[in-house]
């Protein structure tokens, strides 16, 4: 990733130099371009449904996991207003029976429609697939919603949360799978990491149903609008998923989140150059530049803003995860550490039985690996039952 971002940072330099001296266009939020899969769009009977009730469903005939049978599922899920609307998840399954179901979020991290998991899952754009017929020889099936919403909401966890909660409601009622309700772990890293850890916090009230044994997440963003402003104004090869984070959330919270008061010329750009990209664009785009850049200071301090960000944050929300839980970091990742082991902290003062992992000299991408293989055997241990390990202090 850094060598792409060394090589591209020239020419996207550049390019951004010539574009930050374009008028700006006061246009609000800008939605990602819709998808042409009228699949993805709910009939007449969305507010007659019921949360996770399946709204649609089709079977994918050709894709890459041998064994298994591959739905797609359409059903019913909450906004962060609390409006309906219509979420999709994948179900990859090696056949019909009680067995154990993992809900996994990806790092989708992006702002486009295409890059969802429904469709990166089968084009090539999802790393973590590979992976996937692993666990399903494991007897495992594998729910892959996508959990940044129809809108493509990236930042928005809260809404993450619930549509993967209702995700895996869904596929539990979907009768052609046969699957019935069996014990369900959680699992994701990075931007998924955040929707999953929202999935178990909210899952005590806002499906109290699932029996979630275990969730497992890394490199978890417990709070942005603190890295942002930790940040400060120093360049960060990262940056354009923080300011990507602020576009999502913008969709999602328009009047709270309302960036065209506070974008600099330069800022009005970059929203509309990464408004239907996916993360490797987003990361080539915004690499090494900084908040002063894109932002006009003063909205910082806005409490409607503040609120906003603090009601998607792990690190802020009241509802705690209680469910067994293994989270990694890496050493020298550069989502602070000290951040998501306060807020495992919280968990452990709770009574939950965290295992937090550091992978020594480890990055943000480097660590990705090493704790999904130490994710995987904690959530086949959960799933035999086994008492779940604490590194708690």
């Amino acid at each position: 990733m850094r060598k792409m971002l060394v090589q591209s940072f020239g020419i996207a330099t550049a390019l951004v130099a010539v574009m930050a001296a374009a008028p700006a266009a006061h246009a609000g939020a800008i939605f990602p371009i819709p998808d042409p899969d009228g699949f993805y769009y709910a009939a007449g009977n969305l507010d007659a449904a019921q949360n996770g009730d399946v709204l649609n469903s089709r079977l994918v005939p050709i894709h890459p996991f041998p064994g298994a049978t591959v739905w797609q599922i359409l059903f019913r899920s909450t906004n962060s207003t609390g409006a309906p609307i219509a979420a999709v998840t994948t179900l990859i399954s090696p056949g019909p029976g009680p067995r154990p179901l993992v809900s996994y979020q990806p790092f989708v991290n992006s702002l486009g429609l295409q890059c969802a998991p429904s469709h990166s899952l089968f084009n090539g754009g999802m790393k973590e697939a590979p992976a996937i017929p692993l666990l399903v020889a494991r007897g495992w099936a594998i729910a892959v919603p996508d959990h940044l919403g129809p809108d493509s909401a990236y930042g928005a966890a809260r809404m993450g949360g619930q549509i993967t909660l209702d995700g895996i409601r869904a596929v539990q009622r979907f009768t052609p799978a046969g699957l019935g309700v069996g014990p369900v772990g959680l699992a994701g890293y990075s931007g998924g990491s955040m929707s999953t850890g929202f999935a178990a916090a909210i899952a005590p009230d806002y499906a109290p149903e699932l029996p979630i044994v275990g969730v497992a997440i890394g490199g978890v963003p417990v709070n942005p609008g603190k890295i942002a402003i930790q940040a400060g104004d120093t360049p960060q090869p990262l940056f354009g998923l923080g300011f990507a984070v602020a576009a999502g959330m913008e969709r999602e919270y328009p009047r709270e989140m309302e960036l065209d008061s506070s974008l600099t010329p330069f800022g009005f750009w970059m929203r509309d150059r990464i408004a239907n990209s996916c993360v490797e664009e987003i990361i080539v785009v915004g690499a090494n530049h900084s908040i002063g850049e894109v932002f006009i200071p003063g909205r910082e301090n806005d409490p409607a803003l503040i609120r906003a960000l603090q009601e998607n944050a792990l690190e802020t929300v009241p509802e705690l995860i209680r469910q067994p839980l293994y989270q990694w970091h890496g050493g020298n990742d550069q989502v602070p550490l000290d951040l998501a082991q306060y807020t495992a902290g919280r968990y452990c003062a709770a009574g939950t039985p965290v295992q937090f992992d550091v992978i020594p000299g480890a990055d943000h991408g480097t660590a990705a690996f090493p704790g999904t293989v130490n994710a995987v055997n904690y959530l086949s241990d959960r799933f035999a039952g086994l008492t779940p390990p604490s590194n708690c202090r």
